[in-house]
């Protein structure tokens, strides 16, 4: 029932997760199927299917495309995250970011050019209704500038 030995599974990192320590500088690209733990500094670009953690003193300068984000150190460089990007209180990112989904702590810097997955559809169709709407309104509301200005017009010509 009890046993003196400990579960090695929860102490050994398995193939699928992999880990850049503090301290530790890479230059190039990266490209994993598994998890990633980032508290070193890698110059390049990383792409994996999975989630990255950039940790308090990890940095990131280049190109990220992964499938969920929570960063807490910097990032400079393209950000493409398809899930979900969160950003501590202590992130600090520049550049160009596409996500399907933000969640910003108070305290980010968030400086820069931010698009929402799924965003275009839900804009065009917007501007459509908001424009049809606009158009009901001019024709019907009361106070409107041109119905009056046409008002006096057309009763001077009877």
């Amino acid at each position: 029932m009890f046993s003196d030995k400990k579960d090695k599974k929860n102490m050994e990192p398995t193939a699928s997760q992999n880990r850049i320590n503090e301290g530790t500088k890479l230059k190039g690209d990266i490209q994993s199927k598994g998890f990633f733990r980032i508290d070193g500094e890698i110059d390049g670009n990383v792409k994996t299917p999975s989630k990255v953690v950039i940790g308090k003193t990890g940095t990131i300068t280049g190109t990220l495309t992964c499938e969920n984000a929570d960063i807490e150190g910097s990032f400079d460089g393209k950000l493409d995250v398809s899930g979900t990007l969160t950003l501590k209180s202590t992130a600090r990112i520049t550049g160009d970011v596409m996500v399907g989904k933000l969640a910003v702590e108070p305290g980010a810097t968030f400086n820069a050019s931010c698009e929402m997955k799924g965003s275009q559809k839900a804009k065009s169709n917007l501007s459509v209704e908001a424009s049809a709407t606009e158009d009901k309104k001019s024709q019907n509301h009361p106070f409107d500038r041109t119905q009056r200005i046409q008002k006096p017009k057309a009763e001077q010509q009877n």
